[in-house]
């Protein structure tokens, strides 16, 4: 009987702490680009899977007791391996169901109980099918109370060892190698693998081991090339990195990125090499609020949160001609760098570190003229970044006269929420602060600075800008700075920051690296975009119902 072998039960013990470490980074990829990586949706991840734990533990420890059949317990490994197996198959649609069911009935705190709605139903009844491993196995396991302390500490040892190296592998080696889909089916195979030994050497023919291994089967054939964005035809590119979804694609006009399917785009490139109409465009005024227009020939520009380089391409094609230029950019994820070169023409000029932006700060000597924070991605803001101590450090590696320029989403957030707090820090660090609502987006830019004739000298580079291009009837630039060729559209989105430019008028709300809620301020600032988007079809759905609803869509 192999179960006299206590090897193969710590070995079960072992696989079984392995997988539910892996399911368990499996779920954060899974549930990712639908509702962010955020400490909020990690927090709903591991409270979910230890109340599946825990109800296992119970149930596993009385079904002991009961009924102590080996048979049971293999079968539960079984019955939790198809269930894993199944995930890449059939949990992005559950997710995308779900969404769609709660966003028209939940008003508050959406992402909250769409995420915990997605974990009780996609994870936590095979990790409660696992979470009766360990009782089970101890009472197959102790023979006499003399050395029941031992053999006890021997399989949570073996258990915690399996989690520990069920935790590096996704995220290191599997995960990046080949993807969330196929690490479900590798450790779904684990299982089923680990079940299947026992019931081959007991000798008894049981129904559910074909019938598992053909579900596995067709599991691997439907679930391991499927990708998150089901809906979209023709991707450039799809695949995962050690922190992201990427998701790259095009159309005639631009090559865009995103690492979030359900909440728009992260880099964008114009294939004509226009400007965006994005917030980069707004971003592009920062090089004119430190006088770059009339007497810097260098121009030093560092990008937090570089992405595929749109910021660091628009100053090169915009004031190349005019500087020498130095552009640096930070980021943390090397696969959007790749991309960056491979897809979105980002020049071999720019150079990129792959580090977080606040570590970099740490180490940097050099000091810019301009610093960009693109780093602010949906939910998903980095504490650390968002500090008063992080303001500082950016305005202690700002030249004299050098601007901060900050993207900061979701400005829809009303009193309170997250782009008053960040504003608020910010201002508690740099005497000067303006606003510019990006007109058509959720946008907002700040820019920040030491310098009091910040806008004095934007508005000075601007008139001598438009100087430049008067009498012009096609708007093509004369003179010594032509600004490149597409001038005219840098002079037209500069004059749109210039109209919608606020001075900030500073609060109390300072965020610090002690305190900094940015994860619930963010999702209140969430939950205010969807209400405000899904009104509309919320009306619809109430006089047409969901025919009509499906026909609006």
């Amino acid at each position: 009987m192999i179960l006299k072998n206590k090897i193969y039960l710590y070995l079960t013990e072992f696989f079984a702490g392995m997988s539910v470490m892996a399911v368990e980074l499996g779920a954060s990829r899974l549930l990712a680009p639908y509702f962010s990586s955020s400490q909020i949706v990690w927090t709903i991840i591991i409270g979910t899977i230890m109340i599946a734990m825990a109800l296992g533990n119970i149930y596993g420890g009385r079904k002991a007791d009961k009924d102590p059949n080996p048979d049971k317990l293999y079968g539960r490994i079984i019955i939790a391996a198809v269930w894993i197996a199944l995930i890449p198959v059939l949990g992005k649609y559950i997710i995308v169901g779900i969404s769609a069911l709660l966003v028209f009935t939940v008003s508050t705190n959406f992402l909250v109980i769409a995420a915990f709605a997605a974990c009780m139903i996609v994870f936590v009844f095979p990790l409660f099918l696992l979470g009766t491993v360990t009782p089970s196995l101890v009472k197959y396991t102790v023979d006499s109370l003399d050395d029941s302390g031992k053999i006890v500490g021997m399989l949570n040892a073996s258990n915690t060892i399996g989690s520990i190296i069920g935790t590096f592998v996704p995220t290191f080696v599997s995960i990046p190698l080949v993807g969330t889909s196929v690490t479900f089916l590798i450790f779904a195979g684990i299982l089923l693998l680990l079940a299947i030994i026992y019931f081959i050497s007991e000798k008894k023919k049981v129904l559910k081991v074909p019938v598992s291994v053909l579900l596995f089967m067709l599991c691997c054939i439907f679930g391991h090339n499927t990708g998150f964005a089901f809906w979209e035809n023709g991707l450039r590119y799809e695949g995962e990195s050690i922190y992201n979804y990427l998701q790259v694609k095009e159309d005639d006009d631009d090559i865009v990125l995103s690492t979030n399917v359900l909440f728009g785009v992260q880099s964008i490139y114009k294939k004509d090499g226009s400007l965006t109409g994005m917030y980069y465009d707004y971003a592009m005024a920062a090089p004119f609020m430190t006088g770059a227009g009339d007497e810097k020939e260098n121009l030093k520009i560092l990008v937090l949160g570089m992405g595929t380089g749109t910021y660091a391409t628009q100053c090169e094609k915009y004031l190349g001609d005019n500087f020498d230029l130095d552009i640096e950019g930070v980021e943390i994820d090397g696969a959007i760098t790749d991309l960056s070169r491979k897809y979105f023409s980002l020049s071999d000029s720019v150079k990129v570190t792959t580090y977080d932006g606040r570590a970099f700060l740490e180490t940097a000597k050099d000091k810019y003229d301009v610093i960009m924070v693109d780093a602010y991605q949906d939910i998903t803001i980095p504490f650390q970044m968002s500090s008063v101590e992080f303001f500082t450090m950016v305005k202690e590696h700002l030249n004299e006269d050098g601007v901060m320029v900050v993207n900061m989403n979701m400005r829809s957030d009303g009193e309170g929420g997250i782009n008053e707090y960040l504003a608020d820090t910010i201002a508690s660090v740099f005497p000067e602060v303006y606003t510019a609502d990006v007109k058509g987006y959720t946008n907002r830019e700040l820019f920040a600075s030491e310098n009091p004739e910040m806008i004095s000298l934007f508005r000075e580079n601007l008139s001598h800008m438009e100087d430049t291009f008067s009498g012009s009837e096609d708007m093509e630039l004369s003179g010594d700075k032509d600004y490149n060729q597409g001038g005219s559209d840098l002079l037209f989105q500069l004059k749109n920051v210039n109209e919608r430019l606020v001075p900030y008028e500073a609060g109390k709300l300072v965020l610090t690296d002690d305190k900094a809620p940015v994860e619930l301020l963010g999702m209140r600032a969430i939950d205010s975009l969807i209400k405000d988007e899904v009104e509309y079809y919320k009306e619809i759905y109430k006089e047409k119902g969901i025919k009509g609803l499906i026909e609006e869509l």
